[in-house]
């Protein structure tokens, strides 16, 4: 029994990008319900340490970067967690492979609250690939993830989230991050998975001149879910500059899509862009962008389509053999094509899997 388990556990993990046995990984962290399973890395320079042992092991973080971020935008956090991740990449140092963490939703009716924090150093670099998944088993848990990033000089960090849920999960992740100058912040969200709900509206504040954000989502409502996601970049320095991109298909389920777009400063360049496609009319998508300034020295856009899948797309695929439902697969796949995730080749790979699996196992 236990070794079907694990089993089920490990393909649930692989769904997300988790790889379990840390196979090219720069280091890796995995928490199931509010116990931290493990914790270690693979690479010099690169610390992975859960939040409680890291408050003691190092606590001077608690004053600089503890609840810091949420402080910069005079927003109170939870403070009732327990367990998360604290994930520090030295000064100057790259990671050859992501750094990956798993946060696990395992029993019924659960409520896990965790804290992250992610530091970059001066000159530091790394992409960070993180799943949440939850058992079927699990239903009706809820899962609220606070999280900080803080980007130092000239770092930069690629942050992707792959979220796989089930039916019942209700889902809050509050994250912010604060860029220095010259550093860059990119994070791409992908949500594939049915769930109850959905709420997160992340906020990177740019308070360094030519720091750069980027916020990229691809999301899948199922009939009876609704899922409110959005994001928020603010730039408070010249040479700042910001890009929100989003998909969302409807197979039934609310997708509300929010972009918010602020600039403080003058000489900065943003610009969002989110696209919607309803296949059930049971379904909604409502696109919401916001554009905010007092200066006239800015670049400021952004643009919104929501669309159906015609049905001269579908009679040409079956003109060459291919089922309405293969057809209906191909054409939501061209629309949510990872590439505008900005991924490097062997996590772009790994991202087209997950959607790739999905699609097959939705039509």
């Amino acid at each position: 029994m236990r070794g079907k388990k694990m089993n089920l556990d490990r393909r649930e993990m692989l769904g997300v990008g988790y790889e379990p046995a840390g196979a090219g990984r720069a280091g890796s962290f995995m928490q199931r319900d509010d116990v931290v399973d493990f914790a270690g890395v693979n690479q010099e320079g690169v610390e992975i340490l859960s939040m409680e042992d890291a408050l003691k092991k190092h606590p001077e973080i608690r004053k600089r970067y503890y609840g810091r971020a949420f402080g910069e935008i005079g927003k109170e956090y939870e403070k009732d967690t327990r367990g998360g991740y604290f994930i520090r990449v030295k000064k100057g140092v790259r990671t050859i492979f992501p750094v990956q963490a798993c946060l696990y939703l395992k029993s019924k009716k659960f409520r896990q609250k965790v804290h992250n924090l992610i530091i970059l150093e001066e000159g530091a670099e790394a992409h960070l690939l993180t799943g949440c998944v939850s058992e079927e088993a699990a239903g009706e848990a809820y899962h609220l993830g606070i999280s900080e990033f803080f980007v130092h000089r000239n770092a930069s960090v690629n942050f992707t989230m792959i979220h796989s849920w089930k039916k019942g999960v209700e889902v809050e992740p509050k994250s912010v991050a604060i860029v220095e100058k010259g550093g860059s912040f990119l994070s791409n969200y992908v949500c594939l998975r049915p769930v109850r709900s959905i709420r997160m509206y992340p906020t990177c504040i740019l308070k360094g001149r030519g720091g750069r954000a980027r916020f990229n989502s691809v999301i899948m409502g199922y009939d009876g879910s609704r899922q409110d996601i959005g994001s928020r970049v603010v730039m408070r320095e010249k040479d700042c500059s910001a890009e929100i991109v989003s998909r969302a298909v409807s197979l039934g389920g609310i997708v509300i899509a929010r972009g918010q777009l602020i600039a403080q400063s003058p000489q900065v360049k943003a610009h969002l862009e989110c696209r919607g496609l309803v296949i059930s009319e049971k379904g909604t998508i409502h696109a919401i962008p916001e554009l905010e300034t007092v200066y006239r020295d800015v670049e400021m856009s952004h643009e919104a389509a929501i669309g159906k899948i015609r049905r001269d797309e579908i009679e040409y695929l079956a003109s060459r053999g291919i089922s309405e439902e293969e057809a209906q697969s191909v054409i939501i796949r061209g629309f949510m094509d990872v590439e505008i995730l900005g991924l490097p080749s062997f996590l772009r790979e790994e991202i087209e899997k997950v959607t790739e699996r999905t699609l097959k196992e939705t039509f």
